[in-house]
């Protein structure tokens, strides 16, 4: 009998022996199970995160590019900006130089009327000491203060006899 309840003490022993390692066993699944999960979404986690990195070094690549596009036409706009204001001044410069010929035409032209007039003045003095005409005089003032007309009015230049 000593042994039997020996026996039964030992086999109810290794039940509840039986029982705390089932229970562990579980609990040592259930965790194998969360690491295994836990690893999974590691795993999925590590893949879009190397998908994202590939995407953000193609994207680099991309702006690197996009920015040296970008300074490249910014130095070709600074250029034609340059080239238009050289040609600005260029322009001012031959507009200027224009200016200053027409000036310098119509000052010799003012002169040649003069000059004209005057002739037409020391004629008419010769002529008028042979035949004291008026009437020729006042032809010539008609004909220089028309000539003094043309694009631009000229100031009306006449030679009075003095």
């Amino acid at each position: 009998e000593v042994q039997v309840d020996e026996l039964q003490r030992l086999l109810a022993g290794m039940e509840k022996e039986h029982r705390s390692l089932l229970l562990k066993m579980k609990d040592g699944e259930a965790e194998l199970a969360r690491l295994r999960s836990v690893e999974g979404d590691k795993l999925a986690e590590q893949d879009r995160s190397a998908k994202l990195e590939k995407e953000v070094a193609m994207l680099r690549e991309k702006i690197h590019h996009l920015d040296d596009m970008l300074k490249s036409q910014q130095r070709k706009v600074r250029q034609m900006i340059e080239q238009l204001q050289n040609s600005k001044t260029v322009i001012q410069a031959k507009d200027a130089v224009i200016q200053e010929l027409k000036e310098k035409v119509a000052y010799l032209e003012a002169e040649n009327l003069e000059m004209h007039d005057r002739i037409e003045h020391l004629i008419e003095k010769q002529v008028s000491r042979g035949s004291h005409s008026s009437r020729t005089r006042s032809k010539s003032e008609y004909v220089s203060s028309k000539r003094l007309m043309g694009p631009k009015p000229l100031p009306l230049i006449r030679v009075v006899e003095t």
